[in-house]
């Protein structure tokens, strides 16, 4: 192999750093966080997944639910702009789609667990879940030690998928790459029951045809997940959620979707 010059090394170097700077067009913020797009917030979910996150031609970014509100906040006290990008679960939980700049935060109702934690940083808890099981409405399941034999929806690479793998070791578990497919499939009655996150299936059940038999305390803690290293972002993210609690603007965004009357 012919070994380059000098000159000619630095200058493939530079015309190559050109090329990368050039890609897009990063900066940080004004705190000096490293952001995919200067002066925007770039976030990924999984969509829909209401009603943490859905479509929403109407509003400015596309999309609406409970995380797209929180962002857009976060967005605002960090002085940037918000932009809002569906993608597919695993890409988020695995760390990929934050590695590869696809986005700067991962926004999509995802627990904060030991093995996430080795490939993503993650923000301060910001939801408490639970896990549930949604069957239809006239339906002899009554809990999670009536499922043997059964087929129940889980998303793939998910705590739900984890706990259903953890008790119901006798049901057929039926993996989804999002909700939108689970919903459909136990319409049709390709499943029996789906178990996943208690206030994903709890939208389920505004119709009637289905029901909640048994939701599962898993002290489980939703995080925004930010690529590894990016500390400052962590703190600014972090900050932002903080001053919401204190000046009541996450309660006002948590009554909108979640209050009980």
């Amino acid at each position: 192999m012919r070994k380059l010059t000098p000159v000619l090394a630095l200058f493939i170097a530079a015309a190559f750093g050109l090329s990368a700077c050039g890609s897009n067009d990063s900066g940080t913020t004004s705190t000096g966080a490293q952001v995919v797009d200067k002066g925007t917030l770039t976030v990924c979910s999984d969509v829909p997944y209401p009603p943490f996150e859905d479509f929403d031609k109407s509003s400015d970014t596309g999309f609406t639910g409970f995380d797209i509100d929180i962002m857009s906040e976060i967005a605002k006290r960090l002085d940037l702009d918000l932009k809002v990008q569906d993608s597919a679960f695993d890409p988020l939980q695995n760390g990929s789609a934050l590695a590869s700049g696809q986005c700067d935060v991962a926004a999509s109702a995802m627990t904060i667990t030991p093995d996430r934690e080795k490939v993503i940083d993650f923000s301060d808890g910001y939801y408490a879940s639970k896990q549930s099981l949604l069957v239809p409405s006239d339906s002899d399941i009554a809990s999670i030690d009536d499922l043997s034999g059964k087929k129940v929806g889980v998303q793939q690479g998910t705590t739900g998928k984890t706990y259903a793998e953890e008790n119901a070791p006798d049901a057929e578990l039926v993996s989804f790459p999002s909700d939108a497919e689970m919903y459909q499939a136990i319409k049709a009655g390709q499943v029996d029951a789906l178990l996943q996150d208690l206030p994903v299936n709890l939208d389920h059940t505004k119709d009637g045809q289905f029901k909640i038999v048994e939701t599962y305390d898993t002290d489980e803690e939703y995080g925004f997940g930010i690529k590894k290293g990016n500390t400052q972002l962590v703190e600014d993210i972090n900050g932002a959620l903080k001053d919401m609690h204190d000046d009541g603007t996450y309660d006002t965004i948590y009554n909108k979707y979640f209050k009980v009357d």
